[in-house]
């Protein structure tokens, strides 16, 4: 089962759909897939950012003729679909489409992938609510295959590991893709900037003072397309009071860096159906996203994670 907004995917195969403006991601399988599975329409709330809907006469964010789908539609669907995980990459600041999303996921029977900066697995509430519907929920907010927040923080834990003292950073990102055109509206930041920043504090020796550490999107180049670039700075001290200064640029392709860690996510969710865990699970979540509920440091994560899908068995 499929959900979105878009006038060009909603009634489309998922295999058209996917291929369908505004993506404009790189293409590496063109053969198509999933047929069978038709995009539904789903429910705009706050879904849709006021620079998303201005941006391009081409842009069609509205629900198609019949209307937004309600809540009860929704759960009867993924109930009907026989679907087992549910996986939410709605837009940056989709507060309200989150938490509309996640009742129907709990109401269904479903478990779910926060991929988003909305706090869900990491709000004890939401955990909670989860946990006793006997469901599991992970997340929060996709970290990236090699992407920024990882690269950031293992240069974070190489000042820590070696004994350097690091005194400010900032990790500044820009992309073309329509996470980075709806990030333009900066009401909708303000998860998002919690969740990498916390990402790379929770990495350092000491905590950052507020304004020595600056992390999140900083702007939206149309040509970019599917491409993340990241500049990363790090200052600091090495033995005696020696400056050290670190600073790199990365560049990829966003949404592959992003899809297979989301596949993993799935996998998982699907592993704890099959042994009955339920609500947040942070040997999952702390490997896979930037703002889980318990932070690690990305080597006992990693050990973690193999361990929890039986890897070391």
């Amino acid at each position: 089962m499929a959900v979105d907004i878009d006038r060009r995917k909603v009634g489309q195969p998922l295999s058209r759909a996917v291929f369908a403006l505004p993506n404009n991601t790189m293409i590496f399988h063109p053969e198509p897939l999933f047929d069978n599975v038709i995009v539904v329409t789903g429910a705009v709330l706050d879904g849709v950012s006021l620079s998303m809907r201005e941006s391009d006469p081409e842009f069609s964010f509205e629900p198609v003729d019949s209307g937004e789908a309600t809540r009860e539609e929704l759960i009867a669907m993924l109930r009907e679909s026989g679907a087992e995980v549910a996986i939410n990459f709605l837009p940056v600041g989709s507060q309200a489409a989150t938490e509309f999303y996640a009742e129907c996921a709990l109401e269904a029977g479903v478990a779910l992938v926060n991929a988003i900066p909305i706090l869900v697995a990491s709000n004890p509430v939401w955990s909670q609510r989860f946990a006793e519907a006997g469901l599991p929920v992970l997340g929060d907010d996709i970290k990236a295959q090699v992407g920024a927040t990882i690269v950031h923080r293992a240069l974070v834990n190489l000042f820590k590991n070696r004994g350097a003292e690091l005194d400010r950073s900032y990790q500044l990102n820009t992309g073309g893709n329509t996470d980075f055109l709806n990030m333009l509206e900066s009401g909708r930041l303000a998860t998002k900037r919690v969740s990498k920043t916390e990402s790379v504090q929770s990495a350092a020796r000491k905590r950052f003072q507020d304004n020595d550490l600056r992390v999140g999107p900083s702007d939206y180049v149309p040509w970019l397309n599917d491409r993340k670039v990241a500049f990363i700075r790090l200052e600091g001290r090495l033995f005696g009071g020696a400056p050290v200064n670190v600073e790199m640029r990365l560049d990829v392709e966003d949404s592959p860096n992003a899809a297979v860690m989301a596949m993993a996510a799935i996998r998982c969710a699907r592993i704890a159906l099959d042994r009955k865990d339920c609500g947040a699970i942070p040997d999952i979540c702390a490997y896979l996203f930037k703002h889980p509920p318990v932070q690690m440091d990305d080597s006992v994560a990693f050990e973690r994670i193999q361990i929890y899908a039986g890897k070391n068995d």
